[in-house]
């Protein structure tokens, strides 16, 4: 057993502790942005978890217009950290620039995964429970309705049966496969 050993479990731990808390600070911006429940529970619990590192943050850079960019910041510098530690456990260099658009590319990424499997959630529960109350649903609403309503005016439903968010799914999925690859250039 070498030294490569310890290196991917390693690197798994560090990519999912690392990768969940970005996820909770990305809600917490996406939520924050399109206006969703304050007061819902899980809105409640993102907010815990991502005030202790967010308000410093916050004494120092001001937001711009309605987007947050404290926790912008905060979203990238963890980002920043978790590859950084992953390329420091592999033994290779830490090229600033490389290092920033690998996390842009993550985030981005991980942004386009976000509205993809919250639009595939939003509607299996319309299937098994379409009216049901839970707090995910009204936070699930608030998120993918930006994205729904221009699909709805584009494709309304026919017989009653709403595919807009097919092609949703589907826009998403194109820009995803369009966009990504542009980061790979710039490194």
């Amino acid at each position: 057993m070498g030294a490569g050993y310890l290196t991917n479990p390693l690197e798994f731990i560090i990519a999912t502790l690392f990768g969940l808390y970005v996820l909770a600070i990305m809600l917490r911006f996406l939520f924050a942005w399109v206006g969703a429940d304050f007061y819902n529970s899980i809105s409640q619990f993102l907010v815990r978890i991502t005030n202790p590192p967010l308000l410093p943050l916050r004494r120092v850079i001001p937001p711009i217009g309605r987007i947050d960019t404290a926790t912008v910041v905060l979203m990238l510098l963890v980002q920043m950290a978790s590859v950084a530690l992953i390329l420091l456990i592999r033994g290779l260099p830490l090229n600033p620039i490389v290092l920033l658009l690998v996390s842009l590319q993550e985030l981005v990424g991980l942004a386009f995964n976000v509205f993809i499997f919250s639009i595939l959630i939003q509607v299996v529960l319309s299937w098994v429970n379409p009216h049901g109350h839970h707090p995910v649903n009204s936070l699930l609403h608030a998120l993918n309705e930006p994205i729904l309503r221009p699909a709805r005016r584009l494709l309304p439903p026919v017989s009653g049966i709403d595919l807009s968010p097919l092609l949703a799914l589907l826009a998403l999925q194109v820009l995803k496969m369009l966009i990504l690859p542009l980061f790979s250039l710039l490194s």
